[in-house]
């Protein structure tokens, strides 16, 4: 009995500097993962307003159609201002989500923290409504597996960000920042949506993708945009607790790091390709 007690208290020693190893990994690896989204979400944030917005102010709708094709047509004015909604709400959401996220914040300032997440929560219903308007009114290019996944994608949109804000409101606070994160990680699909095209062109010249947005890889992706961020959110939820084991946090952290570095690299050639001239251009006034 004394040689198990004292292989037990020998356990418990060790253990605990490897618990606190790994409850700091998974802080670190979170907030560099955390700041890239920021930085990066940020920037396509600015770049759908420099692009689609300078469009519309321009007079000069059509050069949506460089993006995707048939977004805009001049009969379906509905499905024109439905999209024209989500593109903006949009970009709201991109530039404005990741403040939400930053304790300092939200510790230090409670009022603003409170009417950025109002500002937040209505412009994540505002892009949810005008994508499943336009889907409704005239579909997506790429048919019946797009529109199946861009309309859950919506009402995913739509149902986490009315239960943000009513945790919020009824003071639930466990709860509100669960779904704040939910809504957070699905608030960020259009831009992930971007990344991951970007990189399976550059790796794979398009396989299975067509211009038509109708190939393997295409419907794979009308789901695969916003589907894993939940999982990953229930995952890193489940290791920040504090009775998840280390192996659980560590893992965590790798996936979080590998996450960071991916990400890290597809903003450097985005915004050195695309949304950078873009962006210059808007604000230069070009």
């Amino acid at each position: 009995m004394t040689n198990d007690l004292s292989d037990t208290l020998s356990q418990s020693v060790s253990y605990k500097p490897l618990a606190r190893l790994s409850r700091q990994t998974l802080r670190w690896s979170s907030f560099l993962l955390v700041t890239t989204v920021w930085v990066s979400a940020g920037l396509f944030g600015l770049y759908i307003l420099a692009f689609y917005a300078s469009a519309l102010y321009e007079g000069n709708m059509a050069r949506w159609n460089q993006v995707l094709p048939k977004l805009y047509e001049q009969s379906t004015t509905t499905a024109t201002t439905g999209i024209g909604l989500h593109f903006a709400a949009g970009g709201i959401i991109l530039v404005l989500g990741s403040l939400q996220l930053i304790d300092s914040i939200r510790v230090r300032f409670p009022a603003l923290h409170r009417w950025v997440g109002r500002v937040y929560v209505l412009s994540c219903l505002l892009a949810a409504i005008g994508g499943l308007v336009f889907i409704a009114i005239k579909g997506t290019i790429g048919g019946l597996m797009m529109n199946v996944g861009f309309s859950l994608y919506g009402i995913l949109m739509f149902i986490a960000a009315i239960q943000t804000y009513r945790t919020a409101v009824a003071r639930n606070t466990a709860s509100h920042r669960l779904w704040a994160l939910r809504l957070y990680v699905l608030a960020i699909g259009s831009w992930l949506y971007r990344m991951d095209y970007g990189f399976w062109l550059l790796l794979t010249d398009g396989l299975g993708h067509t211009r038509s947005f109708s190939g393997p890889f295409d419907s794979v992706m009308a789901f695969f945009f916003y589907l894993p961020n939940l999982l990953v959110v229930e995952v890193f939820t489940r290791a920040r607790s504090y009775k998840a084991s280390p192996l659980l946090r560590i893992l965590a952290s790798l996936i979080l790091l590998f996450a960071t570095g991916f990400l890290l690299l597809g903003t450097y050639y985005f915004t050195l390709y695309y949304w950078g001239p873009a962006i210059v251009n808007w604000v230069s006034g070009r």
